[in-house]
């Protein structure tokens, strides 16, 4: 049960209007041999981040909500994976982050950024996304574990099933071999650092949510918070298996998605957000 479930109606109130526009043309970089690379295609357009005209603020913002770009992606989808949700989710969650917690000076706009980019350590909050058919580039490798050992924060969501945890836990032994998954119980000081939440509730996209059906998807029965620690008990990567937070976040403003799981997933990225800017 999560408390403090009032929040919510200033994002349900929310219409967010953007428009799209063509950047320049990627460069083309091919993904590495790997095992189980059925799941991957290569060669892969390498993402272009900065859409023309978007501004560079000045000072420097406390906090920016920056979304971890990787250039891998499943075979036949049509967008790479590391934006699915997105730009929507970001806008959304980010609305709320003001509203909430205005005392923090954050950028209100969305904030990819590619994982070799050496500006990656800026940026102390990092959030992924399909981690289950990403497969990351030496130079991506090395840029992960350089942001993590250098204080980074890493929030993993929407992957899902065992297959998908087999490929995400071979990508990380490849970054941080020496550091363990566990899994987090719920007195880790992230549920409490902010709102306090004893339940781990799982999230389901919005397909299945307005349609009131099952909320897991493969064999993601259940959903599991699990973290890796650095030598000094830092929680630098905190795990969302078989769960959807982006999609909650994204769907918030739909009166037929349940309030229940917006809520909840509002709630912990806030915790995550407050642990990550005080540790």
């Amino acid at each position: 049960m999560v408390r403090a479930t009032g929040t919510l109606s200033a994002v349900a109130a929310l219409t967010l209007l953007w428009g799209s526009s063509a950047g320049p043309a990627p460069a083309t970089v091919r993904v590495p041999e790997r095992p189980h690379g059925h799941f991957f295609a290569g060669p892969v357009e390498r993402p272009t981040l900065t859409p023309p005209g978007a501004r560079a603020p000045e000072p420097p913002p406390e906090f920016y909500f920056t979304r971890a770009a990787y250039t891998s992606w499943r075979r036949g989808w049509g967008t790479q994976n590391w934006a699915i949700d997105y730009p929507k989710a970001d806008r959304i969650f980010l609305s709320f982050i003001a509203r909430l917690l205005p005392n923090i000076d954050a950028y209100d706009e969305e904030h990819p950024v590619l994982l070799d980019d050496p500006d990656l350590r800026r940026f102390p909050f990092l959030y992924a996304v399909e981690v289950g058919y990403m497969d990351l580039t030496p130079e991506e490798r090395e840029g992960l574990r350089g942001y993590l050992e250098a204080g980074g924060f890493l929030v993993v969501d929407d992957f899902w099933g065992s297959r998908e945890w087999a490929n995400f836990e071979y990508q990380m032994s490849r970054v941080l071999p020496d550091r363990p998954i566990v899994d987090l119980p719920l007195d880790h000081p992230v549920f409490s650092s902010f709102y306090e939440i004893d339940e781990i509730l799982q999230v389901p996209n919005v397909g299945q949510g307005r349609a009131g059906g099952p909320t897991y998807e493969q064999d993601g029965y259940v959903p599991v918070v699990r973290g890796i620690h650095d030598e000094n008990g830092r929680l630098m990567v905190l795990i969302n298996w078989n769960t959807d937070l982006g999609d909650a976040w994204e769907w918030a403003d739909d009166p037929f998605y349940p309030l229940r799981y917006s809520t909840y997933a509002y709630q912990l990225g806030v915790n995550m957000i407050v642990y990550a800017m005080s540790h």
